[in-house]
């Protein structure tokens, strides 16, 4: 049975703040749900408690108006297998390592748009507590039972907190985060410097110049570099830039199945022909560059 107090980090459950009033929130006796304190405010004239079931799988949903969305079953099950494969594992070392580098011992870290939480339970793994949101209901249960896995096979406590959630109305209180990563995903620089503590980091991965520039030689007829980010944070956001750095390295996809999930996971997917689609599904092997455009911001 379901028990909340296991699979949620209490740590991280200490700073959620209701979607619907902004109250302090906790775990129900039976722990099942996460409920809000019933306070009357503006927001919540009449001091209604509000009431938040767990998933099956151990996350909870925190999107109160959102209807259904992010990545599909499938997708979630693509992508999985593919991070799986190890060929981002170089990149995804940087992220820990500059996670690391920038995080007090045992701070607090939430991963915004964290998917199926394979760069989130990496950070997890390193001893801090992870709070992933993410807007598709498959990609936080996919993470909620991975991190369910891990704990139960190393027989330590919850280090993961993972709800549905939008970025943009992040439901955690004002200041109470160490380190926010955001690895493509979409960028909301206001809300995120709201919930990093005044001097904490914000971590941005996205696409370098080259990313996948061997995928895009395979599937157009005239592939083009990346252009840059345009929605990082910008002056008056609250987040001053500290450093750049970029991981770049070549990879050899030959399991078509892999193959098929990277082409998935890309906003390519749905803007390639027919025929390129086919030229991918035909070629032996997929030699490609992987570039990671890795930004650190403080918080002012």
């Amino acid at each position: 049975m379901l028990d909340l107090k296991q699979e949620l980090n209490p740590r991280l459950t200490a700073v959620l703040r209701c979607p619907v009033c902004g109250a302090p929130m906790g775990v129900s006796p039976e722990g099942r749900s996460l409920s809000c304190t019933a306070w009357v405010t503006a927001r919540n004239p009449k001091g209604k408690t509000h009431l938040f079931d767990g998933g099956a799988g151990g996350y909870v949903s925190l999107a109160p108006h959102h209807s259904g969305g992010g990545d599909s079953k499938e997708a979630v099950r693509a992508r999985s297998s593919f991070l799986r494969s190890g060929c981002y594992a170089p990149a995804a070392e940087a992220i820990d390592a500059l996670v690391k580098e920038y995080t007090p011992e045992g701070g607090l870290v939430l991963d915004a748009g964290c998917g199926e939480g394979y760069y989130s339970g990496r950070i997890a793994a390193e001893g801090f507590p992870v709070l992933g949101v993410d807007l598709s209901k498959f990609a936080v249960d996919a993470a909620a039972k991975a991190a369910r896995r891990e704990r139960t096979e190393g027989g330590y406590d919850s280090r993961t907190l993972y709800a549905v959630g939008s970025v943009f109305e992040l439901p955690v209180e004002d200041q109470s985060f160490d380190t926010l990563t955001n690895i493509f995903a979409p960028c909301a620089p206001v809300e995120y410097a709201r919930v990093l503590k005044q001097g904490g980091h914000l971590v941005v991965a996205g696409a370098g110049e080259r990313h996948l520039l061997g995928l895009k030689r395979l599937i157009y007829d005239d592939p083009y570099l990346n252009d840059p980010r345009r929605d990082l944070p910008a002056e008056g956001d609250g987040l001053t830039l500290v450093e750049t750095r970029n991981v770049s390295l070549a990879v050899t996809v030959t399991d078509p199945a892999h193959r098929e999930a990277l082409f998935s996971m890309t906003p390519y997917y749905w803007r390639t022909s027919r025929e390129g689609h086919g030229r991918l599904l035909a070629a032996k092997a997929l030699e490609t560059e992987v570039s990671f455009d890795l930004h650190v911001y403080k918080k002012n």
